[in-house]
């Protein structure tokens, strides 16, 4: 049975996590595959871009990661007093950064209600 995140992490406890992320199937992230003989190297940068850019969106800290050909790890540290002094209108603004028109996705009208905040807040 899984766990949902918010159960999973407790930041009273510890503010440090290590996550790991990884392909499945075969599948690369980087690196060359040998069965396919497909260099993927090219998305490591990538990969290591986006965690950094999700740094300036969320109140974490990276302290350390590793890119691997089919898996990468991160050990986070999270800025908890920081994500609490947000108001909602600073949650939606840095929820915009990820989901934007300019990505795909509808724009976001910043005047929602008090109960789509709270939903959008709890995410």
């Amino acid at each position: 049975m899984t766990t949902a995140r918010k159960h999973q992490i407790d930041p009273q406890s510890t503010p440090y996590y290590h996550c790991i992320a990884r392909c499945v199937r075969r599948a690369f992230l980087c690196g060359k595959d040998a069965y396919s003989g497909k260099n993927y190297e090219h998305r490591r940068q990538w990969v290591v871009d986006r965690i950094m850019e999700l740094t300036q969106v969320f109140a974490i800290e990276v302290c350390a990661y590793a890119v691997m050909s089919n898996h990468y790890h991160v050990v986070l540290h999270i800025h908890n007093e920081e994500a609490k002094s947000w108001d909602n209108r600073e949650v939606l603004q840095r929820w915009t950064q990820l989901f934007s028109r300019k990505k795909g996705h509808p724009k976001i009208n910043l005047t929602l209600s008090p109960y789509r905040l709270l939903l959008i807040r709890q995410l």
